[in-house]
């Protein structure tokens, strides 16, 4: 039996229109099925541990945006019994971007319906202060997290959502953020051994998948199944470079300027010389300044349509 978790919201209130279509069709073809509507933040995470928390076989599909996606993951009780679908219908979809997946919400069940492919990918895992967050797309600290803080109050990124043009939330938000910020120091520890210090960085892009922001390709050789997490630097540059590599990033052409540093490796430790914003997929989290992050122990199968 399929469970579906649908965020009704999602897109300016498309999630339940969509879901009222898709529902049809399992009706149709007489699919056994449940489905829950998220009603407050994370009430997506303790409907996924209540369904996975019994140690059977479950599969959970998921109705809206990667923040969708994010609390799903985070509720999940055993990677090893699960198996996730998604049907983007978010602003960004970025989870679905990076995994190849359909975009159309029809074309999406029908491929969740005859499961052509389960790809098991690599979980992100967060920690600070003895918390721990997951991430399916990406995670970050400094000016990314910072634009994600603000587009989830953006009365912009309603308006634009109604114009279908919800991605560009993300750059009117980034023009704004980058004239008010300002960089910080920022220290790595790259797999317990290797030392990196940035004087003035701007923003660490913790790369699960290759994309976030709506396309934006930070990491464009990350790999979501390699065991290992990327990550995008932006440091010692005027605010002025910085805002020209924006742009740059969404045809992931940024890494060949100064400035822009990568780092691949299985775990990261991050410290900063102020606390800053944090999120992970999108999801902010209040301000920190020493993260670690890491790949989950076990990978989370996927059904997607690329082998």
């Amino acid at each position: 039996m399929y469970s579906f978790i649908v965020n009704p919201n999602a897109r300016s209130g498309l999630g339940k229109s969509v879901w009222n279509e898709l529902e049809a069709i399992l009706r149709k073809k007489n699919i056994e099925y449940q489905v829950f509507f998220t009603k407050y933040q994370k009430h997506a995470t303790a409907i996924t541990r209540e369904i996975t928390s019994d140690g059977e076989e479950h599969t959970i599909v998921a109705l809206g945006g990667d923040g969708t996606v994010n609390e799903v993951v985070n509720g999940i009780a055993h990677f090893d019994k699960t198996i996730l679908g998604y049907i983007p219908i978010g602003s960004s979809n970025d989870f679905a971007r990076g995994l190849e997946l359909p975009t159309n919400p029809t074309d999406a069940l029908n491929a969740i319906l005859t499961r052509p492919n389960l790809h098991p990918m690599n979980v992100g895992e967060m920690r600070y202060k003895n918390k721990l967050r997951r991430f399916a797309v990406s995670a970050g600290i400094g000016f990314d997290a910072d634009i994600c803080h603000e587009v989830v109050v953006s009365r912009v990124k309603k308006f634009l959502n109604k114009l279908k043009l919800g991605k560009l939330t993300y750059v009117c938000v980034a023009l704004h953020r980058l004239i008010v910020i300002s960089p910080c120091k920022f220290q790595f520890t790259i797999d317990d051994t290797k030392e990196i210090t940035y004087e003035k960085a701007y923003f660490a892009a913790i790369m699960n998948n290759r994309y976030e922001g709506g396309g934006a390709k930070f990491a464009p050789d990350a790999k979501n199944d390699d065991d290992k997490l990327d990550i995008c630097v932006v440091a010692g540059v005027s605010k002025l470079k910085a805002l020209m590599l924006f742009p740059m990033a969404f045809a992931g052409i940024h890494t060949r300027f100064k400035g822009v540093y990568m780092h691949r490796g299985a775990n990261f430790r991050i410290q900063t010389s102020r606390p800053l914003p944090l999120h992970t997929d999108g999801e902010p989290i209040f301000l920190q300044n020493d993260i670690s992050v890491c790949c989950a122990p076990e990978k989370l199968r996927i059904i997607t349509t690329k082998s």
